[in-house]
């Protein structure tokens, strides 16, 4: 920087226009003093995205894009557009107000959408082709182009997590949906709506206890689908049996 004022500084002179020593010091360590202090604010904001705060990033927004896409894109844009979270380059694109409106615009109908009994899964098995392959690309983004080998495997484990979040809360929601009351749906619905922060404060503030409990949220997800694609059969075999009956007497 301080050599790019010297030639600046040489131009001027050629042009005529001449600086005393002392004021062309004070330009030339002004310029290098800025230069150093704008280099110190990226090195601190681009501190916190060490290995294990990129490898949890990427698992949150894989994980949290399984069920809800939405929020996630907009809450991680809208975040580092106000300068709170320091984007990875491959993610700078959710800063752009063109994706803020329309992920904010989509969370807002989402959240609307999800809050009423079977159209909620009717809601989910539309984004299943959706929801997983966003969620693999938003967690290669964390690495980018410059490091494919990460960026390759982070979108494998992003579309692994976003598939398992998205299996585990189309048949929760199934499940919930058999009762005739909208309560449980409801409950469910705002419990996800606050899951999605907690998981992205977690993630970059607190990468290893994320982990950590991104573990135990996986293996409860896996045994809560074993469970509930038990009932839910049950539940499609009553039917069955109800509509069979019904046939038969007639």
């Amino acid at each position: 920087m301080e050599q790019l004022w010297t030639h600046i500084i040489e131009w001027l002179h050629g042009l005529g226009l001449h600086l005393d020593g002392d004021s062309a010091r004070q330009v030339t360590q002004g310029a290098g003093a800025l230069a150093d202090a704008v280099g110190s604010g990226v090195a601190q904001a681009t501190s916190g995205l060490d290995m294990p705060g990129l490898l949890a990033l990427a698992a949150a927004l894989g994980w949290a894009s399984g069920f809800r896409l939405y929020a996630v894109v907009f809450l991680v844009g809208l975040m580092g557009a106000a300068g709170g979270l320091p984007l990875p380059p491959g993610l700078h694109i959710l800063q752009s107000p063109v994706v803020l409106t329309v992920s904010g615009v989509m969370l807002f109908v989402e959240f609307f959408a999800d809050k009423i009994p079977w159209l909620d899964s009717v809601w989910d098995t539309i984004h299943t082709v959706i929801r997983i392959p966003a969620g693999a690309l938003l967690a290669a983004g964390v690495f980018g182009a410059d490091n494919a080998a990460m960026a390759v495997a982070a979108g494998l484990l992003g579309g692994s997590l976003s598939a398992t979040a998205l299996a585990t809360k189309m048949t929760t929601r199934a499940a919930a949906n058999t009762s005739p009351e909208p309560f449980s749906n409801w409950l469910l619905s705002f419990f996800e709506d606050g899951l999605v922060v907690a998981v992205v404060w977690l993630a970059t503030q607190h990468p290893l206890a994320f982990g950590v409990a991104l573990v135990i949220v996986l293996v409860l997800s896996l045994l809560l689908l074993m469970v509930l694609i038990k009932f839910l059969r049950m539940v499609l075999r009553g039917v069955s049996s109800f509509f069979h009956g019904s046939v038969k007497v007639a």
